[in-house]
């Protein structure tokens, strides 16, 4: 743990939160931190996930995508720990639009909602939805025992997984196109960051709703479907590739192996993913993203993470491959410190 807190006391002294915008990264990165000061029992990283928010209920943004609905795990953070009206007002408009936003297909959205990319890219249901908007709604849900909203994100994620998962080979594409009726990418190929969502909100949708709750075996059996789909596609080092089902072909990516190892980490705390199949795997990709933490020049950099990517027309494979990659990203610090709590979490419970 000792790497990851200098990492975040590293990023939280060189970034400016009010310099970041309202958006999923940003959002990520700044919930992750919640979670850490309640592991740490202490508000060491607070006052910068409260000069964060406050910057935007200074400045409210626009939310009208998944993308913007995600920061609304932070804004309900400091919603719960102030009982501070503005930031209730923050948090509503993210419930708002998670309410009333138009569903494209069931109970889905589309993943640009509103926002002026939905003009450039087809109606589509993406992958990354499951985390950005899919674990906030259960969590508001159960937590303000909005019943109604409860049960719309309990359905969500089988919903996506019709969409989305790959009957065969139980991985989960990109995204669905709905005018056109089918995933994107059209072929077999499987983006690693995308199921590394995948992996890591669907233990935490299942520990919010409950074992008792009439969705979670079908939650969890979708968690242990994809868990068991991964293992063949792990590298020797541990960690997992930008693609997939072309291990050795295209490069490492630390976001997605983060992903993957935090959700493994917290299925088997959780006892939803068999330990003596899933614990070394998942040790082992934890232990490829730590070990990379890079000290440098009087800085803590976590690298080989992908840049956000979009599904685009040209041909697919060649696009992942190509995305370049950088440190300190803040969804794949995010992936990282959740992957870390998670391993103590274990840890605890043992």
């Amino acid at each position: 743990m000792k790497k990851i807190l200098d990492l975040c006391d590293y990023l939280v002294k060189v970034w400016i939160p009010e310099e970041k915008r309202w958006g999923w990264g940003e959002g990520l990165f700044a919930y992750a931190l919640t979670r850490l000061d309640s592991y740490l029992g202490e508000d060491r990283y607070y006052p910068f996930v409260k000069r964060y928010i406050d910057r935007h209920v200074a400045h409210t943004p626009e939310i009208n995508s998944s993308d913007t609905a995600a920061p609304g795990l932070a804004s309900y953070f400091l919603q719960r720990k102030t009982g501070d009206v503005r930031y209730k007002a923050l948090t509503d408009k993210v419930i708002n639009y998670i309410k009333n936003t138009d569903k494209i297909i069931e109970d889905l959205p589309n993943h640009f909602g509103t926002s002026k990319d939905a003009k450039d890219y087809p109606f589509s249901v993406w992958v990354d939805s499951l985390m950005m908007f899919g674990v906030f709604t259960v969590l508001y849900g159960k937590e303000e025992g909005d019943r109604e909203l409860l049960e719309y994100g309990a359905r969500l994620p089988g919903q996506f997984a019709k969409y989305l998962m790959d009957k065969d080979e139980h991985l989960w594409y990109h995204s669905y196109r709905v005018k056109q009726h089918t995933h994107y990418p059209r072929r077999k190929i499987f983006w690693g960051r995308g199921n590394g969502w995948v992996i890591a909100a669907l233990p935490m949708i299942a520990e919010i709703l409950g074992k008792e709750h009439p969705k979670s075996a079908e939650i969890i059996k979708i968690f242990q479907q994809t868990s068991a789909a991964l293992l063949r596609y792990q590298r020797a080092d541990g960690a997992f590739e930008t693609v997939f089902n072309k291990v050795g072909k295209t490069y490492r990516e630390l976001s997605a192996t983060a992903l993957i190892a935090g959700g493994w980490l917290d299925g088997i705390a959780q006892g939803i993913l068999d330990e003596s199949v899933f614990l070394a795997p998942a040790m082992k990709a934890y232990e490829a993203c730590e070990g990379s933490i890079i000290y440098e020049d009087g800085g803590v950099f976590f690298p080989e993470i992908s840049r956000p990517t979009v599904p685009m027309k040209i041909i697919p494979y060649t696009w992942y491959k190509r995305m370049p990659r950088g440190r300190n990203w803040n969804y794949g610090v995010a992936a990282l410190v959740l992957a870390a709590i998670n391993k103590q979490k274990y840890l605890n419970r043992k």
